[in-house]
């Protein structure tokens, strides 16, 4: 069976003989203790005071939770305020309900909310439903809280111009028996335990406050480390990683069923890679403490790039200073290209290699970067697939015949002649002939996603509902498609590595518009595919905009280099990523539109936070924006230049 006897340890109240049914119809040995139970609050003065608040219009707007806080709510006001006047109060303001219980609740006293939050039902998902029309701005906004206050979703609103003002209704408290908690703490902390499923974020909470009254906190997260963490989704994910404790895995859906099932089904492979980071191979081990004596990745050739601060940060090596690129680095903005492009359509210059390779080496000159990318696009790998593309002014990339059904799949082409696109290899053997010999060149790709939802949506989107109603028809439409991509990009970028590119980057320019468990059901195992196909050793980037949940999931292998965008500050990102990774990025792009203090400060900030460790390439969050001054990308890299220096190796350079 699944498990195969492996321990178990679950720390879920309500559903506690469901869970421990579940583990054991896997085949595992099932250590279920219930560590938290729902606790009212009374009398909750705050929450009658609230309830008036609302009936006389000072709360305009009201989100809700959780359903049993709706329910405790009611409880709390109904011997202090008239129940109805509180419900009739509600039907005429905006409410939003965070997934299907709270929506429940409200209807079982007859009021519908005015929104709903879908799937997962996070508090990210809930930011983005208000982004999408709901206006909140200096609008005070009720929220219903369970527990521990969410802090970044208050945060969230107060960015937004909200004013929140938040009602506990309940707490959440040890449950009456304490002995079965105390067990399992105390066996993770031995070590006796091979996976630990949470699917709440105040099974955390109460676990480290069990440990800490146990006088076992130290001992718990050694035992965790060589513990499989399994999250039921987001939330509790947040809520592990705020806490310093690491997540293997998260199911594809943020349900019991999916979590015990997945967990089972990849339970050897999890607890295989556990026992190595935590006591194996010191490459792969991923704590802040042990990044540093990992031992760095080899060059596969010996091209004098490979010897370039950037090949050694791909690697993971120690460099004298920080590698700087930018993406987007030859583009609108410079006049060079604007010049060059003035001729010729955007296709007929991406398909004429000796243009390319001027642009690119003008920029790198112009510049001084450290690194060079080939002059091309995401989109002409599809045209030999059979899509009809066409860069139309003023509206960008449009597919004149998109594919929205499973039976449209039949018509898509897989790359069964590379040489369709031999005009980008020759790009790269240009282009390496003519920089210096010591600045690496990188190669490029759309990733599956972003090109499946262009060969869509025919185009730019803001919602992808083509794209995300292909993914979920499980008609076998959506897995067809990847597939076709998927091998299509690995043929691509091997030819690129061919023609002479030191390595490769993965654009997801659109992956951002799914959740943790989208990404992880409908992305990566495609990704997964292309990362193992790469030629061995090269560095792959993959970078990946919009999400920074994703973050976790575009670590593939050693080689894997994974692009941060500047949603996240980078000491998060690489915390959460792992430090045996190296990472790129992350300013955000608009700084650049500022003046020369400004961006030499923003550098400087981002530096601080990476703290010379080695791995880091510095770059933007994305690409130049079309009306930065080419000046400012000049003083950017400059700045980096010179306030990454590293002490030790300025002081060998001068003995």
């Amino acid at each position: 069976m699944p498990f195969s006897g492996l321990r178990i340890a679950s720390l879920e109240s309500r559903r506690a003989a469901d869970m421990a049914r579940l583990i054991t119809k896997f085949g595992g040995d099932a250590s279920v203790s219930p560590s938290m139970r729902e606790v009212p609050i009374e009398p909750n003065r705050a929450a009658i005071d609230f309830a008036y608040r609302v009936i006389t219009g000072e709360i305009p707007i009201m989100i809700f939770m959780t359903g049993g806080g709706f329910r405790y709510l009611l409880k709390s006001i109904e011997k202090h305020v008239q129940p109805q006047r509180f419900l009739d109060a509600l039907s005429d303001i905006t409410t939003i309900c965070r997934g299907p219980k709270p929506t429940a609740a409200m209807r079982e006293v007859g009021v519908t909310p005015t929104f709903r939050v879908p799937e997962p039902n996070t508090w990210r998902d809930l930011l983005k439903m208000i982004d999408e029309g709901i206006p909140i701005a200096n609008q005070v906004v009720g929220v219903q809280e369970y527990g521990v206050t969410n802090t970044s979703l208050i945060a969230g609103l107060e960015t937004r111009g909200a004013i929140p003002e938040t009602v506990r209704v309940y707490g959440w408290e040890y449950p009456e028996d304490t002995k079965p908690l105390e067990a399992n703490v105390r066996a993770i902390a031995a070590g006796e335990r091979d996976m630990l499923l949470l699917t709440s974020a105040h099974q955390v909470v109460n676990m480290l406050r069990m440990a800490d009254s146990l006088s076992l906190t130290d001992a718990l997260r050694q035992g965790l480390e060589q513990t499989v963490v399994a999250s039921i989704g987001p939330t509790t994910s947040d809520m592990l990683r705020e806490s310093d404790i690491h997540v293997d895995m998260e199911p594809s859906h943020p349900k019991m069923g999916h979590l015990v099932s997945e967990a089972a089904r990849d339970s050897a492979m999890l607890v295989e890679k556990r026992r190595v980071l935590s006591t194996g191979d010191p490459r792969l081990r991923v704590s802040v403490t042990d990044a540093e004596d990992q031992e760095p990745l080899t060059a596969i050739d010996d091209h004098p790039s490979q010897s370039s601060l950037f090949m050694k940060a791909c690697r993971g090596e120690p460099t004298p200073r920080t590698p700087v690129w930018l993406m987007r680095q030859a583009g609108r903005y410079m006049q060079e290209y604007r010049s060059v492009r003035s001729q010729q359509s955007f296709l007929e210059l991406c398909a004429n290699p000796t243009l390319c390779s001027e642009v690119m080496c003008t920029a790198v000159d112009r510049l001084g970067v450290d690194a060079a990318i080939i002059f091309s696009d995401l989109l002409p790998i599809l045209v030999p697939m059979g899509f009809d593309l066409e860069f139309v002014k003023g509206d960008g990339p449009v597919i004149h015949n998109p594919v929205r059904t499973a039976a449209d799949i039949d018509r898509v082409k897989g790359l069964d002649n590379p040489q369709d696109l031999g005009f980008v290899y020759e790009t790269v053997r240009q282009t390496r002939k003519d920089l210096p010999a010591g600045i690496p060149l990188i190669g490029f790709a759309g990733a599956p996603f972003t090109l499946a939802s262009y060969a869509i949506e025919g185009g730019g989107s803001k919602q992808y509902a083509a794209t995300k109603q292909l993914m979920r028809a499980d008609d076998g439409g959506w897995s067809a498609l990847m597939d076709r991509l998927t091998e299509a990009i690995i043929v691509y970028l091997n030819e690129q590595i061919a023609a002479g590119a030191q390595c490769v980057q993965l654009f997801d320019s659109w992956a951002g518009c799914l959740s943790a468990a989208d990404y992880s059901r409908f992305v990566l195992p495609w990704m997964r595919q292309i990362i193992a196909g790469v030629t061995p050793g090269v560095p792959l980037i993959n970078f990946a905009t919009g999400n920074p949940e994703l973050l976790p999931l575009l670590r593939g292998d050693r080689r894997t280099v994974v692009g941060v965008d500047w949603r996240i500050d980078m000491a998060t990102a690489w915390k959460r990523i792992g430090h045996d990774i190296s990472v790129q990025g992350n300013m955000d792009p608009t700084v650049l539109l500022t003046d020369p203090a400004t961006i030499r400060a923003a550098a400087k900030e981002l530096l601080d936070q990476v703290g010379g460790r080695p791995g880091h390439i510095f770059n933007l969050g994305h690409g130049v924006m079309q009306m930065t001054p080419v000046e400012n990308a000049i003083e950017l890299v400059k700045a980096v230049q010179e306030l990454s220096v590293r002490d030790d190796s300025a002081e060998e350079s001068d003995a």
